[in-house]
């Protein structure tokens, strides 16, 4: 008796499940996918679809200040879009994100750790009002033990200190560290933190971005976590490579609206961010820069649609440095497109990775892109994590996401993204410079490689959804 009131409950909820397949809009494919695994694999098919197969473009996964609003409300002086082939990929992020391009901005390239928080200490020593922080990794050692000191001297001098940390990318954050912090009096808050009652809804959906905000004047983003890797590397992957920008004038408000969004749903406080910069006299005088932002509860896949858009604006050459490059079909296709029709499309990866699954589904795209006349280059020195994209001298990005599901479809992630030909052009020179050092793989000889790997690339490829 039992087992049938349980087997019609299951019934029940699956049934209850399916309809909302058939009315949240998912791909084809992706309903049919989750429809054989919620009724031949018991219970283990639920759960799984309530972790990872939940829309919530349609179902929200939280609910707080409208981003839109927040740029719209504090920003009191509208600029135009710079007037040349990108207005459409500016009017696209305004349209997802609410942010306006803005043309006062200095650009500071940062690469790898050493550089970069020595920038990032720098701005946060000069701090008078306020520090915003937010990792998506954040652990303890010399980096955030340094942290720790200079938090608790600006505190002294009456800055105030705000700090988000997602609750699955810094798990290992300890009790004692965080009892720290808040004893000293930086305000600090978890993003959706492990909890039982809430993990099948949370786990699935991290916040991935990197964001430094310093009184609303200086600002930092890119693919550099708070870790001691970044400065001394790891045993396993040996040095690690990554990409940061610092950024003043106009844009940084953008930041610290994103910012101030995800304060919001972590504290439910709403942050009154500064209104003005001095720097705005100088409108158009520096470099053109755009904020985009994009997660798992917004309308579109907004930091997606920039990349897809990015490629196929592109008209003589694309170059991409990214250490997970799982793309789905639309953005395969625009990049096949784009070396097929002349476009001169490298692809930078790591050669090695930090995670096997992952690499190996990353390397099941290679004789497809290959194929098409895309450029892969595998670069040798440790692990090479930033996340670039470049185009024709006029056009880059740099920022946290990947190009994968992921982090187009469940992650919280920033780009920015700069219409400015100087700071493109070392972004290219750079990325030459690696490429020299790299490994250029050859269509016909990888066609060649063993069958075993075909195999683990094969297998891997079935995961890609989810990683």
């Amino acid at each position: 008796m039992l087992f049938t009131i349980l087997f019609i409950l299951y019934i029940l909820v699956a049934i209850t499940m399916v309809i909302g397949l058939l009315l949240n809009g998912m791909r084809p494919s992706k309903t049919l996918a989750w429809l054989l695994a919620i009724f031949t694999i018991p219970v283990g098919g639920i759960l799984l679809y309530l972790m990872l197969g939940r829309n919530r473009r349609k179902n929200k996964l939280l609910k707080g200040t409208n981003r839109k609003q927040l740029a719209e409300a504090g920003s009191p002086i509208r600029f135009d879009p710079s007037k040349n082939k990108y207005d459409k990929i500016s009017s696209l992020i305004h349209k997802n994100c609410g942010f306006l391009p803005s043309g006062d901005n200095s650009l500071s390239l940062l690469k790898d750790g050493k550089t970069t928080f020595e920038a990032i200490f720098k701005a946060m020593e000069n701090a008078r009002s306020y520090i915003h922080l937010q990792y998506y990794i954040y652990e303890e050692g010399e980096l955030a033990d340094r942290l720790l000191s200079l938090f608790e001297e600006k505190i002294a001098k009456g800055v105030r200190i705000r700090l988000i940390y997602d609750g699955i990318g810094s798990f290992s954050l300890s009790a004692s560290y965080l009892k720290r912090l808040k004893t000293m009096g930086v305000e600090v808050h978890s993003f959706l933190p492990f909890r039982f009652g809430r993990f099948l809804a949370s786990v699935n959906y991290r916040n991935h971005r990197k964001i430094i905000v310093v009184d609303g004047k200086t600002a930092f983003t890119g693919g550099i976590n708070i870790s001691d890797k970044y400065l001394k590397g790891d045993l396993v992957l040996g040095k690690w490579h990554d990409m940061h920008v610092q950024i003043t004038g106009t844009a940084v408000h953008s930041l610290d609206t994103v910012f101030a969004m995800d304060w919001d749903l972590v504290s439910n406080e709403k942050l009154d961010l500064p209104k003005a910069f001095p720097e705005r006299e100088a409108i158009g005088r520096g470099a053109w820069a755009q904020i985009a932002a994009s997660g798992p509860d917004d309308d579109f896949p907004g930091i997606e649609q920039l990349y897809f858009s990015m490629i196929t604006t592109a008209r003589e050459y694309l170059y991409i440095t990214n250490p997970y490059i799982i793309p789905g079909q639309a953005i395969l296709g625009a990049l096949e497109t784009a070396a097929l029709s002349g476009v001169d499309v490298r692809l930078l990866i790591s050669a090695q990775a930090d995670s096997k699954l992952v690499n190996w589904s990353v390397r099941s795209y290679f004789e497809s892109l290959l194929k098409a006349g895309v450029k892969i280059y595998l670069f040798p020195d440790g692990f090479l994590h930033s996340k670039i994209i470049i185009s024709d001298d006029d056009i880059s990005t740099i920022g946290t996401a990947n190009i994968d599901i992921r982090s187009f479809e469940q992650n919280y992630e920033v780009n920015a993204v700069i219409y400015n030909r100087d700071f493109t052009v070392q972004l290219r020179e750079d990325f030459i410079k690696d490429s020299t050092e790299s490994t250029e793989l050859n269509y016909e000889a990888y066609k060649k490689r063993p069958w075993a790997h075909k195999l683990k690339e094969g297998a891997a490829k079935i995961f890609s959804p989810i990683l």
